[in-house]
């Protein structure tokens, strides 16, 4: 299976977002708006050994499902001491698509993950050894998952709960360990703290927007929720996994147990929480999935422990018999997955496909080259993050690639070449029809229309693309917050879909990022 995810990292190119988080790995600031630096560092690891490939990029999430695995496997071990427990807690990710395949595609949760496991690994190691020391270590993962995604703090009501519910809770209310563990994890995450105290806390307020926003109920927000869990976790896995969550709540809950409480604990609270959010919001693909390794480490426990507690022999039996099935087609499901993206020559889902929706950028960066010999231009201008991403990535360094707008997602970048910039033609790449964005009003540039490329996935059209040539202007790198060039607070407000908090502005501007045609609806 990791041979599966090597071969998956180094054949399919990279979706937009990677591009843009390994466009972060080329920087030095302390973090970025959209999140900590933990994916960047990550991503730097793999390209000193594999260079700028698919490969290098990837690679980390290679590594981190490893780790995972290994962690989850000593959990597991130490917990029940049973060779079979621990094979399923093994094998339990690999079916799983998310985990079995799509580690090896990088996100913020990939960098998370495996130090989300490891403080869970160490307050394991806390109750098994009672030295307090362990709160050390549990103190530094928490703050490297911290550095990774902010999403970890939704781990400590199982950490308050791991203290405060068994019988030892005076001793650790009263010992320092536990604070100086909180101390530890304060320090780890400074560089986010220093970046923020430098940029008006810009993080923060970017993602408190979404945290906070209101929405209509919506029955297609919470269908895409569940139906992005069976998906991702498993159709068979994903209730075998909540069955053993759920009786280890119960079973620790019940007798105080601080392990089984810190697991069920750190899967129920996530996943309640994101499930009342999809009520109202889309929820993101990858946002649950810090919560499900812990889900695994209590179901592969609970096999063992439902034999010895008495239960029916028929719900003995029908335990194993589910685990099995969970495990063995899952993996089948992962496998076929695979196949489907990198021998299968179809498009069987069509433009919603997750893959090809973001696969064939190959063709525009070739044409924009093309463009470039042709006019004489120095520098490539785009309105939207994914297309800067992937262009960047196509030309790696060879000419400067500028987003000019949402400014605010590049403070700290250093100077991509203004010296090409300054006083020599562009050329702007943009998808269709968000190429006619007003905010070209405001700058001056004089634009001429060059051509139209159709980005392909398996013979079918994903987007267009316009590309023009741009004179007589040079794009602000650091514009004023006040400025249409910077803002980035109503991208926020639309990407949460909080539609009343971005209309209170009057007029969405048409630097945010926001399709054309949406800014229109929101604007009328």
């Amino acid at each position: 299976m990791t041979a599966m995810r090597l071969a998956y990292a180094g054949v399919l190119e990279l979706r937009t977002d990677e591009a843009y988080y390994w466009t972060w790995s080329k920087e030095s600031a302390l973090a970025f708006l959209d999140h900590p630096p933990g994916i960047a560092w990550l991503i730097r690891l793999g390209t000193a050994i594999f260079g700028d490939t698919n490969l290098g990029v990837r690679f980390g999430g290679i590594v981190a499902m490893l780790v995972t695995q290994l962690l989850l496997a000593d959990i597991v071990r130490r917990m029940t001491h049973d060779v079979r427990a621990v094979i399923f807690a093994v094998l339990l990710p690999e079916a799983a698509l998310y985990y079995g395949l799509l580690m090896a595609k990088v996100a913020p949760d990939t960098a998370m993950i495996p130090c989300a496991v490891a403080m869970l690994w160490a307050l394991v190691r806390l109750t098994e050894s009672g030295n307090p020391r362990w709160w050390l270590g549990a103190g530094l993962f928490a703050g490297l998952a911290l550095l990774s995604k902010f999403t970890a703090i939704m781990l400590l009501p199982a950490v308050a709960a791991f203290v405060l519910v068994p019988d030892w809770r005076r001793r650790w209310l009263l010992s320092p360990y536990p604070w100086a563990a909180a101390l530890i994890a304060a320090i780890v995450f400074l560089p986010v703290l220093i970046w923020n105290a430098q940029h008006d806390w810009a993080s923060f307020r970017f993602q408190f927007v979404r945290a906070v926003a209101t929405h209509p109920f919506s029955f297609r927000t919470v269908g895409e929720f569940i139906g992005l869990q069976f998906g991702l976790v498993g159709f068979v896995l994903l209730p075998v996994v909540l069955s053993g969550v759920t009786l280890t709540a119960w079973r620790g809950y019940r007798t105080r147990e601080p392990v089984a409480i810190l697991l069920s604990t750190a899967v129920l609270v996530p996943f309640l929480y994101f499930l009342w959010k999809s009520l109202t919001l889309r929820v993101g693909d990858t946002w649950p999935m810090f919560l499900w390794p812990a889900g695994f480490a209590a179901t592969a426990i609970n096999l063992v422990l439902v034999p010895r507690e008495n239960f029916p022999e028929w719900m003995v039996k029908s335990t194993f018999h589910w685990a099995r099935v969970a495990v063995i087609s899952g993996i089948i499901f992962v496998v076929c997955v695979f196949l489907y993206y990198v021998a299968a020559p179809w498009n069987l889902i069509g433009r919603t496909d997750p893959i090809g929706g973001e696969a064939g950028y190959q063709e525009v960066a070739a044409r924009a080259r093309e463009q470039l010999h042709k006019t004489g231009a120095t520098w490539i201008a785009t309105t939207d993050y994914r297309t800067y991403a992937m262009l960047r990535w196509y030309f790696n360094g060879q000419l400067p690639v500028i987003q000019i707008n949402e400014r605010g997602r590049f403070q700290g970048f250093a100077d991509p070449g203004m010296k090409l910039i300054k006083d020599h033609p562009g050329l702007y790449v943009a998808r269709e029809p968000d190429h006619r964005l007003p905010l070209w009003d405001l700058t001056g540039a004089r634009r001429e229309p060059l051509e139209r490329v159709e980005r392909t996935w398996r013979g079918m059209v994903m987007d267009t693309y316009a590309l023009e040539k741009l004179t007589g202007w040079t794009p602000e790198l650091s514009p004023p917050p006040d400025s249409p060039l910077f803002r980035w607070r109503v991208l926020a407000a639309a990407q949460a879909g909080d539609v009343t908090r971005a209309a209170n502005s009057t007029v969405i501007p048409a630097h945010a990022g926001i399709p054309y045609a949406a800014a229109y609806r929101f604007n009328h």
